[in-house]
């Protein structure tokens, strides 16, 4: 699955960034029976519906002629959102010094859900800092980790 995430994402990377956009992520993934293709995009001031649609209508010909995917799919192009999953080596370096929710796959000190300011991630540990304490994870019991919008 990632290397089709990686295919696709090279070669839309172009007319995304043509139409004032940038690749955010790119997930292929199954959800029950169906399998989907999920193009999240963003930019500075934010990614509206009409950035989203016209993203979409301008990649769908260009996979469609890649033929990455073999079984049926559907494509969807959306906003990573306020409070975004973050995935890659990038998407931690632009939130340093943020709060966010880790998930684990196990209870650390009796809890699977902590909030903490994200201090530092490599590809082996995250550490964030919660009510004044550094707490580093592996990043192999890690799950899940997305940023928390305060309102």
């Amino acid at each position: 699955m990632a290397k089709i995430e990686e295919m696709v994402s090279a070669t839309i990377q172009d007319t995304v960034t043509s139409l004032g956009c940038e690749i955010y992520d790119v997930e292929y993934l199954k959800e029950g029976s169906n399998w989907y293709l999920r193009i999240y995009i963003d930019k500075p001031e934010g990614v509206s519906i009409e950035d989203c649609e016209a993203v979409s209508r301008a990649i769908d010909p260009i996979i469609d002629e890649l033929n990455p995917i073999k079984t049926a799919y559907s494509l969807e192009v959306s906003s990573p959102g306020l409070e975004r999953v973050l995935r890659k080596s990038e998407h931690f370096e632009k939130n340093l010094n943020k709060l966010v929710e880790v998930s684990l796959f196990k209870a650390v000190s009796g809890s699977k859900k902590m909030q903490g300011i994200l201090k530092s991630a490599d590809t082996e540990q995250i550490t964030i800092e919660v009510e004044h304490e550094t707490i580093s994870l592996n990043r192999q019991d890690v799950s899940k980790v997305n940023l928390v919008y305060e309102f």
